[in-house]
């Protein structure tokens, strides 16, 4: 087939598929929603039957007093309005049982066997009450209550299931036409063997199965618009309740990494820059730009600061497995975090072995100094829990002073929330010179405390000759535990969970168990109806706290008050619209067959017409069918594409879908077509001639032509027909279809009392001595109340529908947004590449850890950096610049920022997975650093080939540690550019520093996410430690490695100096190396490196780009630094 006779075009029924009452079904079973599901439609129909019980109470009161005012013998009328109020009476009675919707409910027969008795006995007594006066007055009377029975059947009865209405109303239909078929057809001598007359029986016929048809289609499309409500509302408060889960767990995150006061206006701003979406993807990692400079820092007088350290944790980094490593410190971290929560003291961090707290940080509590010191000795109870458990020797080192800080975040990547301050220090002072198994506490502290309810022993030796201690004139004292404390302890659980988040995970499982009675509760207070609305309109919040919202819809023709919410909701797709247009053809073809077998004599203008308005409805039916069609035939499959003649109808039908004006129009459209079929049936009956021939009848006694004009109970009923076409028609507004509808009643109603009247004066009546023509009016008024009654119900269930729909958008948005607000929270506490494997591990309720064959670990330390609020802010600008430089190696080779502790910056490379393979294909975007890398491999692959050291093939991503030195340079140079700038400032220049030391190591590494108030990420390990040891031993200025560092860098080419043998805490005396640098802050090139170097040529950094149209760098120490 030539591919001329091929386009590609949309092909989507997936939004429609969602519309069809079997997907609505089988979603609600799915969801185990179908017994709530009855439930609601037995009250919706319980609500229908109170509102049919009043609208037939003023029906059956008004026709009684109609029958006794207009009757001139009332002694016949009599037993008519008797058995009316009888029948009235039983009626009501048998269906009062309905209103105790508990009883009912649990006996759902009840409704149904209801049903049957009172149409029995209504439909009973209008048939029987016609036999009565057929053989006693002689009679023939009509039905008024044959389609007032079908609409009562089918849009009020309580019967939740269609198969029951649509039982009763066939047997209903049934009846009547026995009854017409029996009587009405004797009475004017039909002879049943007559082809025309069972033609002319089948008009009766025909309507009742256009009044079941109208019935079911209302059931079949209420069902839909309820069943998508019902969901609507499940999902909106699972939305919901996921929501306010969502929210808490933020809450309690960022407020375990900030405190409120200091997180609020952070998660505003957050919040805004992700709803705005300014930043794109750099938005999620990142709360501030570097121009935003923000330094959140308050005082906190009066506070106790405890510092707590792990008693041999250097040998378990060195020797536990990574996953009992990461266990053992989930379960001692957790311990803790429970425990400080229980004693209200706030966790600042854990910093590998050493865990600090402050009480009286968040809120003043004039109890601070107890409250830590009952933390520590519930610490200390803790470990040794945990040393009895897990055959451990460690033990518990903990420090607690009382006074004054400083409190809040620095920096602008990976915020962390610390402490700053002399008393910190000495706190800190306290725990290092304390004793295993005890509480060291200051004088401060104690003369905070009531020494009666502890057991004080004197402070240590280490402590009374500190240096730093004896110049701030510390007393210390020591605090025993007492194993009996134990015991007041005993409600703090151990943590059994990896943590409080569950991102990933909507409303199901523990979750759904939980709100499973929320659900219920909000099934229950579901709107019934226009007339609770604010019952509705009353949105039950947590803790049973409700808000009021004002009145949604307008009273009588349900408009939203918002008008750019009626709007919307009128601009929205019709996804039923085929079956409006399958019911439409449905009652065009009956009106066609019923005007030309009524017609008194069709004639070429009524067959063209007919034949124009058939073809048109047909060709609507097809269109709005056809992607149906295709749909049952090739599913989701397109079997190559779609003929130009598909995808046109594809075209036409979504156009017509979704366009308001255009629906209207087809609506309008098929509306006029029928009144056209009904015009050529009125306009070809002679009044006149009608008139004459009628008396001549009468004083004659000849038999009148009964086809010479209409007849007009088919008329009314064609009408009232027409009237339930134009109420039920699906997505055209309720005050369009109401004007339309009220347009017809009123137009039928001047031509039956002003044009025809003499037509429908000698109609057949329905009560003896009654007007035909009111009865004729009774019966169109009281469809066009009963079709309005219930197409004011279904749209307001539409219009509910399309609010929690709207609500629910809102829902998903705000979850969406505090979705990312998590993820970036996260991602400033959880290096990137961590966070979807560390949610995946949540999912599992698994604890995350890694092993890494090869990171590089760096620390960077501010030296005689005393600390007030000035230099904070100084340190806020320095950390800040850090920050810039590391948000390019993160582009790039993943640098992650560990932590900050006080003037103490801690980075690693390596982290990442995917850092091998992010060096080893080239990059879309090349930048120096990247040629750097490149460079420095081929370096190193030349000296490997070149002292055939014989590890060619090695793939240890011994990479890391090349980036992690350019790093560090970048670091000095960022440092020196800040002193540089700072120096032009007149008032500023006493706050500048250049003391910076930088230690450097590399090897094995452990990873993992422990805790459980709040979700923390470290690192563990040999090359950590040594990587601490190489910052606290080096000199300022100079990058310290150790000599397994320092040989993988002199493959890379770049010339380390030896230093000499260095004391080291651990280890004792080891070699170790200083990175060589020339006065502009350039790495010295080794030997090999410079032969293949072109003259004039050096390494470059990211900061030889970033500065260099800022600043001017200039030398700031000599070559002969390196000497020790």
């Amino acid at each position: 087939m030539s591919k001329h006779r091929f386009e590609k075009c949309s092909y989507n029924y997936g939004k429609e598929y969602l519309w069809e009452s079997s997907t609505l079904t089988a979603k609600c079973k799915e969801l185990g929603l179908e017994k709530e599901y009855y439930e609601y439609v037995t009250r919706l129909r319980l609500r229908a039957l109170g509102i049919f019980v009043i609208l037939h109470t003023v029906y059956t009161f008004v026709h009684c007093i109609l029958l006794l005012s207009t009757s001139g013998h009332p002694h016949i009328i009599y037993i008519d309005v008797c058995c009316y109020m009888i029948a009235y009476t039983i009626f009501i009675s048998v269906l009062s049982i309905n209103f105790f919707e508990e009883y009912v409910t649990k006996r759902p027969w009840l409704m149904y066997l209801s049903s049957v008795i009172a149409t029995v006995v209504w439909v009973g007594v209008d048939l029987t009450l016609n036999m009565y006066h057929y053989y006693v007055n002689d009679w023939l009377l009509t039905s008024i209550y044959d389609s007032y029975s079908l609409y009562m059947i089918y849009m009020f009865l309580p019967m939740p299931l269609l198969v029951g209405p649509l039982l009763l109303g066939t047997l209903v239909s049934i009846l009547y036409v026995t009854y017409f078929m029996t009587y009405v057809a004797e009475k004017f001598q039909y002879e049943l063997t007559d082809l025309y007359t069972y033609n002319y029986m089948s008009v009766d016929l025909s309507h009742y199965i256009c009044f079941n048809l109208l019935g079911t289609f209302f059931r079949l499309m209420s069902d839909i618009i309820v069943r998508s409500s019902f969901l609507d509302r499940h999902q909106y408060v699972m939305e919901n309740i996921w929501l306010r889960s969502a929210r808490h767990q933020e809450k309690m995150l960022l407020h375990n990494i900030l405190p409120p006061q200091i997180a609020r206006p952070i998660q505003d701003e957050m919040r805004s820059r992700i709803a705005q979406g300014k930043k794109g993807v750099e938005t999620h990692h990142r709360l501030f730009d570097s121009s935003d400079r923000i330094m959140a820092v308050q005082i906190h007088p009066e506070v106790t600061i405890l510092y707590a350290d792990v008693v041999n944790y250097t040998q378990l980094t060195t020797t536990l497995t990574v996953e009992k490593l990461v266990t053992l410190l989930h379960d001692l971290y957790g311990r803790f975090d429970l425990a400080a929560s229980h004693f209200r003291v706030q966790r600042i961090k854990f910093l590998g072995d050493c865990y600090y707290c402050v009480a009286g940080l968040i809120r003043p509590n004039p109890d601070h100094a107890k409250c830590c010191v009952d933390l520590g000795l519930s610490m200390i109870a803790h470990i040794k829990d945990v040393r009895q458990e897990r055959q451990l020797d460690i033990g518990m080192r903990i420090g607690v002073h009382s006074g004054n800080l400083f409190a809040g975040v620095i920096g602008e990547a990976k915020l962390q929330y610390d402490v700053w301050g002399q008393d910190v220090t000495i706190a800190n002072r306290l725990e290092s010179t304390g004793l295993q198994g005890h509480v060291h506490i200051s004088g401060s502290t104690l003369m905070n405390l009531d020494a009666d309810e502890y057991v004080i022993l004197p402070g240590t030796p280490q402590a009374a000759n500190d240096p730093f201690l004896q110049m701030h004139n510390i007393s210390t004292y020591l605090v025993q535990a007492d194993n009996s404390y134990r015991a007041s302890t005993q409600t703090i659980e151990i943590v059994d969970s990896v943590s409080i988040l569950n991102l990933r995970s909507r409303p199901e499982g523990s979750i759904e168990n939980a709100a499973s009675r929320e659900l219920h509760e909000e099934f229950r207070k579901m709107p019934l109806g226009a007339r609770n609305i604010g019952y509705f309109l009353t949105c039950r919040e947590a803790k049973g706290e409700h808000t009021h919202v004002p009145n949604l819809l307008t009273m009588y023709f349900l408009h939203f008050r918002d008008p750019s919410l009626e709007w919307k909701y009128m601009r929205q797709p019709d996804y039923m619209y085929k079956y409006s247009l399958l019911f439409a053809w449905c009652i065009g073809v009956s009106l066609v067959y019923i005007q030309l077998v009524d017609h008194s004599g069709p004639n070429i203008y009524c067959f063209l017409s007919d034949f124009v308005v058939i073809l048109l409805l047909s060709s609507f039916l097809f269109v709005s069918w056809y992607k149906k069609i295709c749909w049952w035939r090739y599913g989701k499959a397109t079997q190559g594409g779609f003929g130009r003649f598909s995808c046109l109808m594809f075209r036409i039908k979504d156009t017509v879908q979704k366009s308001l004006s255009l629906r209207i129009s087809v609506y309008l459209f098929i509306i006029i077509a029928y009144y056209q079929i009904l015009g050529i049936i009125v306009v070809d009956c002679n009044r006149e001639e009608y008139a004459v021939l009628h008396i001549e009848n009468k004083l004659y006694q000849y038999e009148m032509d009964v086809n010479m004009c209409f007849r007009p109970w088919v008329l009314t009923n064609m009408v009232a027909l027409i009237m339930g076409v134009s109420f039920t028609f699906t997505r055209i507004p309720f005050l369009v279809k109401t004007l339309v509808s009220c347009i017809e009643a009123t137009t039928y109603l001047v031509i039956l009392f002003f044009q025809y009247e003499y037509v429908f004066h000698h109609s057949t009546t329905t009560n003896p001595f009654y007007n035909s023509e009111y009865a004729h009016c009774t019966t169109i008024i009281v469809a066009l109340i009963t079709l309005y009654l219930k197409e004011r119900q279904t749209e307001f269930n539409s219009k509910i529908n399309y609010h929690w729909r709207t609500e629910l958008k809102k829902k998903q948005r705000d979850a969406h947004l505090t979705n990312v607000s998590i993820t970036v929270l996260l991602n400033n506490i959880l290096p990137a590449h961590v966070v979807n494997v560390y949610l995946t591990s949540l999912a599992k309720h698994e604890l995350y850890y890694e092993n890494y064959s090869m990171v590089a670990v760096m620390f960077a330390s501010l030296h005689n950096f005393p600390i007030n609020l000035h230099r904070l802010r100084i340190l806020n600008e320095i950390i800040t610049e850090f920050d810039r430089v590391l948000l390019h190696y993160k582009e790039y080779f993943v640098v992650e920022k560990i932590k900050i502790v006080s003037c103490t910056y801690m980075a690693a490379c390596g982290l990442d997975v995917n850092f091998a393979g992010s060096i080893s294909r080239p990059s879309e975007n090349p930048s120096a650093l990247v040629d750097e890398v490149e460079r420095a491999r081929k370096t190193r692959a030349t000296f490997i080939s070149e002292t055939d050291s014989g590890n060619a093939e090695s793939d240890n991503h011994d990479e890391v540690v090349f980036v992690m030195a350019t790093f560090a340079l970048d670091l000095l140079r960022t440092l020196w550019a800040f002193n540089s700038a700072y120096k032009e400032l007149r008032f500023e220049r006493a706050f500048s520093t250049s003391e910076m030391s930088i230690g450097i190591s590399s090897g094995q590494v452990m990873a993992g996410v422990v805790g459980a108030s709040q979700p923390h990420y470290d690192i563990w390990g040999n090359p950590v430690n040594m990587a601490s040891r190489m910052d606290s031993t080096g000199l300022d200025g100079h990058i310290q490695v150790t000599e397994e560092t320092a040989n993988i860098l002199k493959e890379f080419g770049l010339e380390c100096i030896y230093r000499g043998m260095t004391y080291v805490k651990g280890p004792g005396l080891i070699p170790t190396y200083f990175v060589a640098i020339d006065s502009d802050y350039n790495f010295i090139e080794s030997s090999l490196v410079a032969r293949h170097m072109r003259s004039g040529e050096r390494r470059t950094t990211i900061v030889n780009s970033m500065v260099n149209n800022e600043y001017s760098l200039q030398p700031s120490y000599d070559s002969d630094k390196y000497d020790d």
